[in-house]
């Protein structure tokens, strides 16, 4: 099989394609050939050895995937070949064919197509995670998303409307907040024109929820404009800096300062995960959430694909798409 691979840390341009030993079922285990995987900003860290969680080099990165299942150990239930599945191991979704813990797979949603269902549990668990459990959204709530058009900010801008709060969706052009808007968006802010703190004045007396994947100072402007008892959610740092957030002003809003990592909550609790994931695959069905693919690169066109990522010019979801 083909895949692409992180010799040593470093810039995603220093990625080789190359091939390797096709994989086998181990116990507990199912083949797929994978047909489309997900490319997500966490995956710049990683290769580059920055994530809260390294994985020595070599290794093949990629942590979500869709494709076909072409082998099944003797122990495995409830897969056979030829199902349609999603998956999330914890590397190796960027080759030709990955082996994973069938505890890690799931049936693709009939209204997905493979490209749709590469680029799905991560983007959308995250951020149905920080709004369910994290922040603990109300119906008829504001909240305000930050990198609005990105992986995980148009995913958090359909969630939340799907949820029945007012969005506020906040990016740095307005080709950026056009897309927003046909996600759900109810109003938009260009945080490249104006003050963004004073651009909610303008909207809302106070937001609920902030959704932070960008950070650095466009956070700390956000974080001004929390309602009393408002909620934020640290997302990631994108822009590249972290913010200073004042000790001060949290405690004068009553408010709180709440990190989200999936993955390791999932981990923790799977029987919540499970029900998180039951209750996205109702919203697709209802039309609520529609996976956005807007690029797709061969695996061979890595450069690219890091490239739309790292320069923060993509819209919705990057995958590859497997030959």
């Amino acid at each position: 099989m083909r895949a692409l691979v992180c010799k040593a840390y470093g810039s995603p341009d220093d990625l080789v394609v190359e091939e390797q030993d096709d994989p086998v079922a181990a116990p507990g285990e199912i083949v797929v050939d994978i047909k489309a995987a997900g490319l997500n900003f966490p995956d710049v860290l990683v290769v580059g050895g920055q994530y809260q969680v390294q994985t020595p080099p070599p290794f093949v990165p990629g942590h979500e995937a869709a494709g076909v299942v072409s082998a099944v150990a003797a122990d495995v239930e409830g897969f056979a070949m030829g199902d349609r599945v999603i998956i999330t191991p914890t590397g190796g979704a960027f080759a030709e064919k990955c082996a994973i813990d069938a505890k890690l797979a799931m049936p693709i949603p009939e209204e997905l197509d493979f490209g749709q269902a590469a680029g799905f549990t991560i983007t959308y668990s995250t951020s149905y995670h920080a709004l369910k459990q994290s922040a603990n959204l109300q119906r008829g709530e504001t909240v305000l998303v930050l990198g609005a058009a990105g992986g995980v900010g148009i995913t958090a801008v359909e969630i939340a409307k799907a949820m029945g709060a007012k969005v506020i969706a906040a990016a740095s052009t307005d080709d950026k907040l056009e897309f927003a808007r046909s996600a759900g968006a109810d109003e938009t802010i260009n945080y490249s024109d104006v003050s963004l703190r004073e651009a909610v004045k303008e909207i809302s007396d106070g937001v609920d929820v902030i959704y932070d994947p960008v950070g650095g100072e466009i956070g700390e402007q956000a974080l001004r404009t929390l309602a009393r008892h408002g909620r934020y959610l640290v997302i990631g740092f994108a822009s590249g800096g972290i913010p200073q957030f004042p000790a001060n002003l949290v405690l004068l809003k009553e408010a709180s300062i709440i990190g989200v990592w999936w993955g390791p909550w999932a981990s923790r609790n799977p029987d919540v995960q499970a029900q998180n994931l039951e209750a996205m695959g109702k919203m697709i069905a209802a039309g609520q959430l529609q996976p956005r693919v807007t690029e797709s690169y061969a695996l061979d066109d890595f450069k690219q694909a890091f490239r739309a990522i790292t320069t923060r010019r993509v819209r919705g979801k990057i995958v590859f798409q497997m030959s």
